[in-house]
């Protein structure tokens, strides 16, 4: 059997306990039922007897505190939640263990915003990792050595993974339950749980959002401008000479400052603008994308699907219930 190792944060967010719990010993009923042995042997394991989350609304009690445990072999880090630097502080004693774990064999994956736990053992340095697209700007900003890989639900490096926003997880905890329980009970609890197999973004989720907690004032300003002219043809020469700065050194400067090129930047903005008239407008597509600034359709579905992972149309019927009836 496999020991599961579901560690109880402060600060934890608890749905994401429950979920992981849930399944690990779902899989196990599924497998008995079909009259083969469990294959995971399931504990929650916390620094205290009691851990309260969601502001002592709730507690969990674990099953085994951390220095009673040894050896584990998959090590699952819950979503934590609240101002993520204290909740990274308050979490530290859990960072030696979890680095022990991984030197002995284990697997350790976190789960949405459990990524900051992770990427606090300095185990994702030269890594990649997934977390949720709301929080990237800080995950960046704290840890500059692990590359964030936006828009990916799951991400596996060297035995450790991490998954992208909210229920994403549960992508996450479906991949472990194929890869040690078989891909029959898998398929099992994601037609059980009524979860989503195999989903491999969460690019249609995210809202657009600039960084803008820097200190460059022109590029602030040319953010600005990109965000208010959404109709417009804007190119980046245009913007550099705007701001009196040389071409290459505008691109460096917006980079640094942003997280994205100035291209991808007015792309991003045009297509959130997009995404909402498509939510919440009877609009058609070429009228959308008229609106936004593009003229070239192929160009814009292009552009289009690239960030969201969707068609336009496909966008539209999705999140539009008004134009799904019609």
């Amino acid at each position: 059997m496999k020991h599961v190792a579901i560690l109880i944060p402060n600060e934890a967010v608890l749905a994401s306990i429950v979920d992981a719990r849930t399944i690990f010993t779902g899989a196990n009923d599924f497998l008995q039922s079909m009259g083969r042995p469990p294959v995971f042997d399931v504990h929650m394991v916390g620094l205290a007897k009691e851990v309260k989350v969601h502001g002592g609304i709730f507690s969990v009690h674990p099953d085994i505190l951390l220095n009673e445990l040894q050896k584990s072999d998959i090590v699952v880090i819950p979503a934590i939640s609240g101002d993520l630097e204290n909740a990274v502080k308050v979490n530290q004693d859990f960072v030696p263990w979890i680095i022990e774990q991984y030197r002995k064999g284990a697997e350790i994956a976190s789960l949405c915003i459990g990524s900051f736990i992770l990427a606090s053992t300095g185990l994702l340095n030269g890594k990649e990792c997934s977390s949720h697209w709301i929080t990237a700007d800080k995950f960046r900003s704290m840890f500059p050595q692990v590359t964030l890989v936006d828009g990916r639900i799951v991400t596996e490096q060297q035995g450790l993974y991490s998954s992208g926003g909210a229920t994403s997880y549960w992508s996450l905890l479906l991949l472990l339950i194929e890869k040690y329980a078989g891909r029959d009970i898998a398929i099992m609890a994601a037609k059980i749980y009524a979860l989503e197999i195999d989903r491999k973004s969460q690019s249609p989720f995210a809202m657009f959002t600039g960084q803008k907690k820097h200190e460059d004032n022109p590029i602030k300003q040319a953010q600005e401008y990109i965000e208010n002219n959404v109709t417009e043809k804007i190119s980046v020469e245009d913007l550099s000479s705007m701001y009196a700065i040389g071409r290459r050194h505008f691109e460096r400067r917006f980079k640094k400052a942003t997280n994205n090129t100035p291209v991808e930047y007015i792309q991003r903005v045009k297509i959130e603008a997009a995404k909402k008239q498509l939510e919440s407008t009877p609009k058609n597509v070429n009228e959308v994308m008229y609106d936004v600034g593009y003229t070239d359709a192929k160009a814009f579905r292009t552009v289009f699907k690239k960030i969201t992972g969707l068609s336009p149309i496909d966008y539209r019927n999705k999140y539009n219930k008004q134009a799904a009836v019609a």
